[in-house]
This record gives C-alpha cells, sequence and structure tokens, in this order.
C-alpha cells in the first residue's frame, strides 16, 4: 500500500503528519509590581498596554513602562520608541508626575504650578492572544487580534496607571522546571518504551 508521499506502508497502517507547532499559547496575567522609585518607570495594572510609534510610523503595543526622556524631551520607551501620542516634556522640569488616571503633570525650576504635558492612553484588544511577537517587549495587531481600542487609563474596562513602578515577568519560574521536567522524563519513558519494542521485533525476526 502507498501513502500520499509514495512511501510504502503496510494496510490498514495509520500515517500521521509529524511534530508540528499547532499554536502558541501566551499567558496574559498580571505581573507583580516592583516599585523603582523612577518617575518615568510605569506599570499597567489591569488591562491594557502602552502604544509607541516604530521608526515605520506603525503602531506597537508594549506593557514594559520603562521610559524615560529623549534628548529632545519626548518620553520614549528603553529602545527609544516615543509614545502615542507623543508627550513631551521641558529638559528643566524639575518635578514629573503620572496619575492613575494617565495625565502627565510638570513643574519648571522656581514655579509651583504644574503644566499639564499631555494624557497617556491605553490600547485593548479583542483576542490579546492574537497579537504577534516582535520582540523587544512589542506586539503588533494582527486581524486575529482585531485593531486597537484607545481611551484612558481607570475607563471602564482598562487599567491603572502606577507611576514608579515596574510590571514583572508573570511567568512562575518554579512551575515551568517543575513541568520540563515532567515532560523530559515522560520523553525518556516513551523513548524507552521504543528501544524495547524494536528489541522484541529484532528478535522476533531473528527466530525466523
Amino acid at each position: 500500500m502507498s501513502s500520499d508521499t509514495g512511501d510504502l506502508v503496510p494496510a490498514g497502517a495509520q500515517v500521521g503528519l509529524g511534530v508540528r507547532t499547532a499554536g502558541i499559547y501566551r499567558i496574559n496575567e498580571q505581573g507583580t509590581l516592583e516599585q523603582t522609585g523612577n518617575s518615568l518607570d510605569l506599570a499597567i495594572e489591569g488591562r491594557g498596554y502602552f502604544r509607541v510609534t516604530l521608526p515605520s510610523g506603525e503602531y506597537a503595543y508594549t506593557r514594559d513602562g520603562t521610559f524615560s526622556l529623549s534628548e529632545d524631551g519626548t518620553i520614549v520607551t528603553a529602545d527609544g520608541y516615543p509614545l502615542s501620542p507623543n508627550i513631551s516634556v521641558p529638559n528643566n522640569a524639575e518635578n514629573i508626575t503620572i496619575d492613575q488616571s494617565g495625565q502627565v503633570q510638570y513643574t519648571l525650576s522656581g514655579q509651583t504650578t504644574a503644566q499639564v504635558a499631555g494624557q497617556l492612553q491605553l490600547a485593548t484588544f479583542q483576542n490579546e492572544n492574537g497579537l504577534t511577537a516582535m520582540g523587544q517587549n512589542l506586539f503588533t495587531e494582527t486581524t486575529s487580534s482585531g485593531t486597537a481600542n484607545l481611551s484612558t487609563p481607570q475607563s471602564e474596562g482598562y487599567g491603572s496607571v502606577r507611576q514608579g513602578f515596574v510590571e514583572e515577568s508573570s511567568v512562575n519560574v518554579v512551575t515551568e522546571i517543575t513541568a520540563l521536567i515532567t515532560a523530559q522524563r515522560a520523553y525518556e519513558m516513551n523513548s524507552k518504551v521504543i528501544t524495547a519494542s524494536n528489541e522484541m521485533l529484532q528478535t522476533l525476526t531473528n527466530l525466523r
């Protein structure tokens, strides 16, 4: 009997498709918030992503809130991508505050009245698992994820922003290592079964 690929197989045998990745599941659980004391470090508590502008002009989305000021005072990511919408702070600003609703304010040297620099926005998606990872903690939207829905932090369905904090990874290292060891042992057991089966078949062949 011949298979679809032309290989000869015993009658009644089923030919599989081999091993391949069927899909990637992303864990979108809230990570622990770590206090840094940096006024431009931001953590999202709840749903949402920061939107940034790539050099190509396209948008990407991230929960990595490690921000800083560029030479012209623009708030940018660790890789230099500016927030969208763009928010700029004068270089002589002495105090930058960002409340939980995402409003960015600053005070200038010698002044006590705070001035508004801009308003942060968060993006949510109908299907977060449909986002495509592009590295550097950045994601891009796809037809599977749906288009980004933008709103201010603390709006209904959106998280809040915590200044001076960053979100740590939500991966439990101990749990993942335990699962890896379990999978490795299962693989070893199956490998021994296959080896024993081959030895039995070899023995039967030699008896003929």
